[in-house]
Formats: structure tokens, C-alpha cells, sequence
């Protein structure tokens, strides 16, 4: 249990310093839009770190999305040399972890839901209240 409670903090702590780095540091124009970082998992021997990042701020065509979210990867995956680098600056760690980055599909998924269940529910008729 102490294991586990260790790496949801190394978890944290690398999140949190990541977003920073990224927002400070990275100054590629191929990032596009606001990098979110929505999770991090930390591997029990602290070699990797499995990093979930979204993207937002892009007004692209569907067919361009994934495109952009594969060159955003892309970026962030060349940078990771120099992200963990300045991670264990900051961390003063023994071991920092190797950063791989994953695009976070939960965002998009959600969003495709609850279209499809406002274009359900339009075609409903209004209820309307009972007033007692």
C-alpha cells in the first residue's frame, strides 16, 4: 500500500511539474493549441512514466484532428530528452522516469456522446411541468 501511495505522488508531482515545463519552456509552434495534461501513470520501478495529454484551442476540420494530435505527439515525444531532463531538476530525484506521451481520447469520446444525445433528444417533445 505504501508502494502505491509513493508513485500516485511521483504521479502528481510529475503532472504538475510537466504542465509547467510545457507551458514555460516549450516554444515550438507545432504545439498549436493549450497541451493538457490529463494523467500520469508511473511504473512501479519509476523507469516510465505514461503521460496522457489533450489538446485544445484548435479549430480544425475532423479530418485534420488527428493529424494535428499526431504531429502535437510528435513534438512532445522529440522534446521528452529535454522535459525529463528539466524534470529532475526540479524533482531531485534519484531516478526520473522516461516520458511517453499518449493522446487522451476521453475528452473527444465525451464529446461525441453527448452529441449523440442531443441530436436523441431534439426530436423529443417538450414535457411540460405539473405546477401545483
Amino acid at each position: 500500500m505504501a508502494g502505491s501511495q509513493r508513485l500516485k505522488r511521483m504521479a502528481d508531482t510529475v503532472q504538475r511539474e510537466l504542465a509547467e515545463l510545457i507551458r514555460q519552456e516549450l516554444k515550438d509552434p507545432r504545439l498549436g493549441g493549450y497541451v493538457t495534461i490529463s494523467a500520469v501513470k508511473v511504473s512501479p520501478d519509476l523507469g516510465y512514466a505514461e503521460v496522457y495529454v489533450t489538446v485544445m484551442g484548435r479549430d480544425l476540420q475532423d479530418d485534420q484532428t488527428e493529424e494535428a494530435h499526431k504531429e502535437t505527439l510528435g513534438v512532445l515525444n522529440k522534446a521528452s530528452g529535454f522535459l525529463r531532463q528539466e524534470l529532475s531538476r526540479r524533482l531531485k530525484t534519484r531516478v526520473t522516469p522516461r516520458l511517453r506521451f499518449h493522446y487522451d481520447k476521453t475528452n473527444a469520446h465525451g464529446n461525441y456522446m453527448f452529441g449523440l444525445i442531443e441530436e436523441a433528444v431534439k426530436d423529443l417533445p417538450e414535457r411540460k411541468k405539473d405546477e401545483d
